[in-house]
């Protein structure tokens, strides 16, 4: 007598039962569209916008995430921070092994040897940067001009270029603001004109630092020929190029292979004991080609030529410090302003400590010739009182003694040279 099936076993039930008792779903989008975190992305894996720049000046958008960029343009994750919008960040120029990482005002792009990669937005400075920059590229071709510079330095250009005169045109923007109020606040001090000052002067400091960082940012790297030369991306991926030719390592090769005493196919082997020996001396014979390829590349980096890009940035350079220049006489002049207003001020002040001193006196000369008249307004038993003619005379003589103790008092600040002579 054969098994009894169990008329409760699972291959028994009906497919959306078993996959309940079980646990399993049907089919994968049931199982899905009832998840409640199915439709969630991965954390930092958003996709945003991009523009893409070529060596030609075609633009094209795309939509990237965080690790695309990354593994693009072999980028860390802290230099990514530097191109979101929504962090703000001092202004810098970082190089790196096969890119170039720039944040100066609100352009903020990635340059490479290829291309230029910058966040798509709608501000101002980056469309203008992405229309001049395609509109040059496209205009050399046209004409088949040689430039010099690399492709890398011509984006790095046009984003110093465009950082400066957008900080240059803030500054006369600034100028032409202030000058007009601090001269109006030397003739007529008050409140709204203070209050307008003091916001001017907080553009000003917050301008000085931008400025300023720009400034430092560019110094650091001239001073440094290391950074400098890290930024040649185009000779150092046309050396990984030529190093990494099949031609050039079989040349290589074979000169590793002569020197370490490996022979031809032709030469005959004696088959016990080649294997282990050939293979060892193979590896070493890579193992010295890597080593030599490395030393060729950091030989030929330390020693790089960097006075192409050290003019380059010399000469932006020279524009923010003049800028900077601008800034720092504009708060000379705002100091001076302060200046005069504070003594013009100690002056008003002075003015009301005399009068208040000459107000003093003569109150107290009035207080004395009140005395004097209160004392002959009591009800005293005198001969002077019968004779009304003497009460005139001592009003006289009281009013004359005031006046001679009120010129006193005048004289005695004119000595200690309270009042100007």
């Amino acid at each position: 007598m054969g098994e009894q099936q169990d008329p409760f076993s699972t291959l028994n039930l009906p497919d959306f039962v078993s996959s309940q008792k079980i646990g399993r779903p049907v089919n994968e989008g049931q199982g899905n569209r009832g998840h409640p975190f199915s439709g969630l992305k991965k954390r930092g894996q958003s996709s945003r916008s991009w523009v893409k720049i070529d060596e030609n000046g075609n633009s094209t958008v795309l939509e990237l995430d965080k690790a695309s960029i990354m593994k693009r343009c072999s980028l860390p994750s802290r230099d990514l921070r530097l191109l979101d919008p929504l962090f703000i960040y001092p202004s810098s120029i970082l190089g790196r092994e096969r890119a170039i990482v720039v944040s100066l005002e609100k352009i903020r792009c990635i340059i490479t040897a290829e291309e230029v990669i910058l966040m798509n937005g709608r501000d101002a400075s980056v469309v203008q940067y992405q229309s001049e920059l395609c509109k040059r590229l496209q205009s050399k071709q046209n004409l088949n001009l040689i430039d010099d510079l690399p492709f890398e330095f011509k984006a790095l250009e046009l984003v110093l270029e465009l950082s400066c005169l957008s900080l240059d045109a803030q500054v006369n923007e600034l100028e032409m603001e202030v000058y007009p109020v601090l001269d109006e606040l030397a003739s007529n001090i008050s409140t709204l004109n203070l209050e307008h000052v003091r916001r001017l002067k907080g553009r000003l400091l917050t301008l000085t630092q931008k400025v300023q960082k720009v400034c430092d940012e560019i110094e650091h790297l001239m001073d440094d020929d290391d950074d400098m030369a890290e930024m040649y991306l185009t000779e150092k991926k046309e050396r990984a190029e030529a190093h990494a030719s099949p031609g050039n390592l079989e040349d290589i090769l074979d000169d590793e292979f002569g020197s370490s005493g490996i022979v031809s196919k032709s030469a005959p082997v004696s088959p016990v004991g080649s294997t282990s020996g050939t293979f060892g001396k193979l590896q070493r014979a890579f193992s010295s080609v890597v080593g030599s390829h490395k030393s060729l590349l950091s030989s030929s980096s330390s020693g790089e030529n960097i006075d192409q890009l050290e003019m380059l940035l010399e000469a932006y350079f020279i524009v923010v410090d003049n800028t900077l220049s601008k800034l720092s006489s504009l708060k000379e002049y705002i100091d001076d302003t302060e200046d005069l207003i504070n003594i013009k001020l100690g002056n008003v002040q002075n003015q009301l400590i005399q009068f208040q001193l000459l107000l003093t006196a003569a109150t107290f000369v009035a207080a004395i010739f009140a005395a004097v008249t209160a004392v002959f307004g009591m009800n005293l038993q005198d001969s002077v009182f019968k004779n009304p003619a003497m009460f005139q005379w001592v009003l006289l003589v009281a009013g004359i003694g005031c006046g001679f103790l009120y010129f006193g008092f005048v004289l005695y600040f004119k000595h200690k040279k309270v009042f100007p002579l």
